[in-house]
């Protein structure tokens, strides 16, 4: 069984900065792999991951995100 909450995000102004900046980092990511995938016709995630991993990590992003 699946459980959802909803939670408020109340973050001080150095952590909405941070939050900002993380959001805009991972945003302009998933740009740049639509566009890997669009140009690649990569469509399934493991192979898309082939060509875009070692970039998203290059990045910054950390494993998971990337």
């Amino acid at each position: 069984m699946k459980i959802v909450t909803q939670v408020k995000l109340m973050p001080d102004a150095a952590q909405a900065s941070a939050l900002e900046r993380t959001l805009g980092t991972v945003n302009d990511a998933a740009n740049w792999v639509s566009e890997v995938a669009f140009e690649h016709g990569v469509p399934r995630e493991y192979e898309l991951r082939k060509h875009t991993y070692a970039e998203l990590k290059a990045r910054g992003l950390g494993a998971q995100a990337a």
